[in-house]
């Protein structure tokens, strides 16, 4: 990418940060011991009761009484094992499946697993992922009708920094949604992209069709309205080109968009149902969402907050109205920070979309957090290249070193029913693994309140770089 790497780094996915991990090991680095925590060894009961007594009430133990172990991150094979995680989710609507690193195998996997056990016994019927909203419709449409090349779809659609969704792992997802269908075609599995950092081409065309079809005195005021808007390159080139455009070219830009939402909005046609009509508007509204989002000062750091508030708002708002209009339960997959019911980075990020979600759906919307303690990803590294990075156990005093001495090497735990020995754990800053797509990213590392941020957590011991198709 060109010299907007670093921007488009920070728009499209999140800031990537290394936080408080361990010196990088190699990934034939044996796991090492756990170690006391210095709290345990400085106040070591002298007698083997009070010993017992003081390890019953450490925040790992008590949290180990209520985790439950997951039998395996891979998707196939018994689902078993995820009937507590069902318990937990009740009657959610949405639930929110994070990643600490935006590039590990078992983070996609377990997201699949999870995914197909919530629309085996649960009704869940979408799943909605950090990509444009034109994105989705494309993949839906592979989904619902197989129209379409898989592969084509996936390489021409992730790219840029969306290219960490074109990996095996997703692709082997999109291909068990596309299985159920065919067995199930009048109840289908849908595909949801709720981002904006692209408007595709399908965009333009579902809004000038349906104006020709119901309000066809709108359509040439709609073609000057998005004269020079309609993608005719790739997606990486054209947001490149975009964001080289003037700020005022770039702000009279989003008001047409806008004034073309507002023609919409104003009546459906006649003849034309309500349904047809809503949809319209949403997807007018996708472009806008874009047109908006390149129209703050991305030179002024203040303009990027407004950016990144802005971007959490709309990703909630696109989730929350496919569930509305559909009807559809949805399995929401992020970065852990957009996922989390607060903010992981206050200065970057001042409100983020499960926070959102968490204001429009109440209880209908649940934060899963997944955490791990050590192992590999991808990322853009300082170069601006794609690697393979390794990271080693977690440093004492970090959420992710107590995690990891829970009973269960990979599990699953509600952290509203957690005991009261790990309460004032749960409830205390601590420093927690945030690796986004560059790395190493930020230098500070965040301090989160864990049962403020996330609902649910799973837990994962080690965890393997996904498998990159291109």
């Amino acid at each position: 990418m060109n010299t907007h790497k670093a921007l488009l780094a920070a728009l499209l996915v999140p800031l990537g940060a290394t936080l408080a991990v361990a010196p990088a090991a190699s990934a034939a680095t044996p796991p090492a011991p756990a170690a006391a925590s210095a709290s345990a060894v400085a106040a070591a009961p002298a007698g083997p009761e009070e010993a017992a007594a003081a390890a019953f009430r450490s925040p790992e133990a008590a949290l180990g009484r209520v985790a439950h172990p997951l039998r395996t991150t891979e998707p196939r094979g018994g689902l078993g094992d995820l009937r507590p995680f069902g318990r937990m989710v009740g009657d959610a609507r949405v639930v929110g499946l994070g990643e600490a690193t935006h590039s590990s195998h078992e983070f996609f996997t377990v997201k699949h697993r999870v995914f197909r056990y919530l629309v085996e016994e649960k009704g869940f019927r979408a799943f909605a992922l950090e990509a444009p909203w034109s994105t989705g419709l494309r993949i839906d449409a592979y989904l619902l009708r197989g129209e379409g090349d898989l592969k084509q779809i996936m390489d021409e659609e992730f790219q840029g920094d969306y290219r960490w969704w074109n990996n095996a792992e997703y692709r082997d997802l999109l291909q068990w949604m596309r299985a159920y269908n065919v067995k199930h075609p009048k109840d289908p599995v849908r595909f949801v992209g709720d981002d904006s950092g692209f408007a595709g081409a399908e965009l333009y065309d579902e809004v000038n069709a349906y104006a020709a079809a119901a309000r066809p005195e709108l359509a040439p005021r709609l073609t000057e309205l998005y004269r020079g808007l309609r993608p005719a390159t790739d997606a990486e080139t054209y947001v490149n080109d975009y964001l080289s455009k003037p700020m005022a070219e770039r702000k009279e830009l989003a008001e047409r968009t806008g004034r073309a939402v507002d023609l919409l909005k104003q009546r459906p046609g006649t003849g034309a149902d309500a349904d047809a009509h809503a949809w319209a508007v949403q997807h007018a509204t996708a472009i806008h969402q874009m047109t908006t989002l390149y129209a703050f000062d991305l030179d002024d750091p203040q303009g990027i907050t407004d950016a990144m508030l802005h971007r959490d708002r709309i990703m909630a708002e696109n989730v929350a109205w496919w569930q509305q209009r559909t009807g559809d339960k949805i399995a929401l997959a992020a970065h852990n920070g957009h996922i989390a019911l607060r903010t992981y980075v206050p200065g970057t990020y001042p409100k983020v979309q499960g926070d959102f979600l968490r204001e429009q759906l109440g209880g209908g919307y649940l934060s899963v957090g997944l955490t791990f303690d050590r192992g590999s990803f991808n990322a853009f590294g300082q170069d601006g290249g794609v690697h393979r990075f390794t990271v080693g156990p977690a440093a004492p005093g970090t959420t992710e070193h107590t995690l990891d001495r829970v009973r269960y090497r990979d599990f699953v735990v509600d952290l509203r029913n957690a005991p009261a020995a790990a309460r004032a754990w749960l409830a205390a800053p601590r420093t927690v693994k945030n690796i986004g797509a560059t790395y190493p990213g930020i230098a500070d590392a965040p301090q989160i309140r864990l049962a403020e941020s996330h609902d649910v957590v799973i837990h994962l011991q080690r965890v393997e770089a996904a498998r990159m198709l291109q």
